[in-house]
């Protein structure tokens, strides 16, 4: 593995970081409603936890509902229980059919509890791409010490797996910034 492989893996890494990141905010409820908010939510189909997703058609009714098609009739009730057990705090109601999700409005004690998840997870998020720059480095350092590259091409290297490292930072703060804008707007 030469110097310019080390940088092309540890950048490509580094945006998988950031995607990963990017997931995981799109997770984090905010005033509006989102369906991908459900996304982890599995239902008991058959004796085996399955996806939401995979059982039934979630969507915006508006901006403050999620509506859930289940594609089998018995399947309403354990959506129904899934939804409500889980961590987000949010209460279905049948409607026949079709499951509406009302998403509550967020006091600002909660409001504040979200930004400090988002803060955490883009500090881990930063801390993923830093410990990919070590890596890096350090793969660069073994590349000089068995003589396959000089002093100069490592320095050079360094600098700019630097540059990359800081422009992935820079992103995620921008990432946490407007998510923390978008927690923070009633």
């Amino acid at each position: 593995m030469d110097i310019s492989e080390i940088k092309k893996n540890s950048e490509s890494k580094m945006d998988q970081s950031i995607a990963a990141f990017n997931n995981s905010l799109s997770k984090i409820r905010t005033g509006r409603a989102n369906p991908g908010l459900l996304d982890n939510i599995m239902v008991e189909y058959y004796g085996n936890p399955t996806p939401l997703s995979q059982v039934a058609n979630v969507s915006l009714l508006d901006a403050r509902t999620i509506s859930v098609q289940p594609w089998e009739k018995g399947l309403g009730p354990k959506i129904e229980k899934a939804i409500r057990e889980s961590d987000l705090g949010l209460n279905p109601s049948s409607m026949g059919d079709l499951i509406r999700v009302p998403m509550p409005p967020m006091t600002e004690e909660r409001r504040k509890e979200m930004t400090k998840i988002v803060r955490n997870e883009g500090e881990n998020a930063k801390v993923a791409v830093r410990n990919l720059r070590r890596d890096a480095n350090e793969a660069v350092k073994k590349l000089v010490k068995d003589k396959l590259a000089s002093e100069d091409e490592q320095k050079r290297a360094e600098a700019d797996i630097q540059k990359v490292t800081d422009k992935h930072i820079a992103d995620i703060d921008k990432l946490m910034a407007s998510k923390e804008q978008e927690i923070m707007a009633v």
